[in-house]
């Protein structure tokens, strides 16, 4: 028998957290339901997680910090909720490394959706060409089989939103890429993409694999038009 996926959901909304553990289970996967980050963390001490629900506005340490720390020590998806869908917290979730968000209150099934979605992204790469291949740019070698970024053989840690972002510049080197061939390019990875977080993923990016990166060699901006993905960098 296939194992269960397993969820980690973080609200302290003991309600919310009784109704995604029943109908999460419903639809297949293994759930455990905390009510703060202290609970968390001595879970994933413990125990390992396929996908983190992390809620934004929790006692304690809030979802934000959760989440850059989650995000620091390795790859697990994260899916935020807040109470609050302004834009700039969308914004600020996805910069710092949650793979997406969802504004409550929300349908169930949404979520459900937007969870697959993550999980099909982070999956996918590995389908689509043979074990060991990669793409190499600079002293960076993205493996699709693996779903791995290096640089000279030293693991580099990039989400999966900035894998599939990355795979496509990848794929289409040297072309301005307006935001709208971005997402339309990325389409079947995300649910509900939106312009703005191009733009956040590009500098999530940046920070990771330019030398400078307020003067990016790699990604370029070519302003109103979109970004250029320069594999040589400042490689004449």
């Amino acid at each position: 028998m296939e194992a269960k996926l397993r969820l980690l959901v973080v609200d302290d909304d003991p309600g919310l957290r009784e109704l995604l553990t029943r109908y999460l289970t419903e639809q297949g996967f293994e759930v455990v339901a905390v009510p703060d980050g202290q609970a968390m963390e001595k879970y994933l001490a413990a125990q390992s997680a396929d996908l983190v629900i992390l809620d934004l506005m929790l006692p304690g340490e809030d979802g934000l910090a959760l989440a850059r720390r989650l995000r620091a020590r390795g790859e697990i998806p994260i899916v935020m909720l807040s109470a609050r869908g302004e834009e700039l917290d969308r914004i600020v979730g996805l910069e710092v490394g949650a793979d997406d968000y969802l504004a409550k209150p929300f349908n169930p099934r949404e979520l459900l959706a937007r969870i697959r979605a993550v999980l099909r992204r982070r999956a996918a790469p590995a389908t689509v060409e043979t074990a060991g291949a990669a793409q190499r740019f600079g002293p960076y070698a993205l493996d699709i089989a693996s779903h791995r970024l290096t640089r000279e053989g030293t693991e580099v840690p990039v989400t999966s939103a900035e894998f599939t972002l990355l795979r496509v510049f990848l794929e289409h080197p040297n072309r301005v890429l307006s935001r709208d061939t971005l997402l339309s390019l990325i389409k079947g990875y995300e649910r509900d993409p939106f312009d703005r977080s191009i733009d956040v993923r590009v500098a999530r990016l940046r920070r990771k694999i330019e030398p400078d990166p307020e003067s990016p060699t790699y990604i370029r901006t070519v302003w109103g038009a979109g970004y250029l993905f320069a594999p040589r960098g400042a490689t004449p």
